[in-house]
């Protein structure tokens, strides 16, 4: 067992939950992730899980189609198909091995336990997203909480400098793991639609 699978299902049980609750009148309001409503960060999410599977798995990525913005998969039963792909992404990264070595992505060669802890990060960052957005609690498990901070410590300034993340955004001293996490990927965690 790695690392990441407890944190991993713990989050991504959290995060189905959100799913769930999100109303089809919502899917037009703002999100706290700079650039998305929360149709947009559905689609970015259904857009990208088939392709973390693959990177798990390490197998060739489906077609990109035009790639996620030319993409339209909040469609049909969109919840469904999203709690499939987070169970075959936990899965996939749950398997023996999964997360040794290395493994590709986007055309690039990256560990294979980098995948783990970006999807951990997608699951509790997101899924934070997606319920303040909506107007649901957001309960993930301590222990998977720590872990996305601890992903994110290693991995935020990458991200930034490819402009995946904002700047971070400065928290109180007291601030738990939750708030750390959402800081260093750039959200402001007192965020309210507004």
């Amino acid at each position: 067992m790695s690392e990441w699978e407890v944190p991993i299902k713990l989050a991504a049980g959290e995060f189905r939950g959100v799913v769930l609750g999100v109303r089809p009148e919502q899917l037009a309001e703002p999100t706290p992730c700079a650039g998305y409503d929360v149709r947009g960060l559905l689609n970015h999410v259904l857009y990208w899980a088939p392709r973390l599977t693959a990177a798990a798995r390490r197998e060739p990525p489906p077609p990109s189609d035009g790639g996620e913005v030319a993409a339209d998969l909040v469609t049909g039963d969109w919840q469904g198909r999203l709690g499939t792909l987070t169970d075959e992404l936990v899965a996939a990264l749950a398997a023996p091995g999964a997360t040794e070595g290395t493994t590709t992505m986007g055309g690039g060669e990256l560990p294979a336990a980098m995948v783990a802890a970006m999807e951990l990060c997608e699951l509790v960052i997101h899924g934070w997203d997606l319920a303040r957005a909506t107007g649901q609690p957001f309960d993930c498990a301590p222990e998977a909480v720590a872990a996305a901070e601890e992903a994110m410590r290693g991995m935020a300034e990458q991200g930034r400098a490819m402009g995946v993340f904002g700047p971070e955004v400065p928290v109180r001293p007291e601030a738990g793991p939750l708030e750390r996490t959402l800081a260093l990927s750039g959200r402001d965690p007192s965020w309210r639609p507004s």
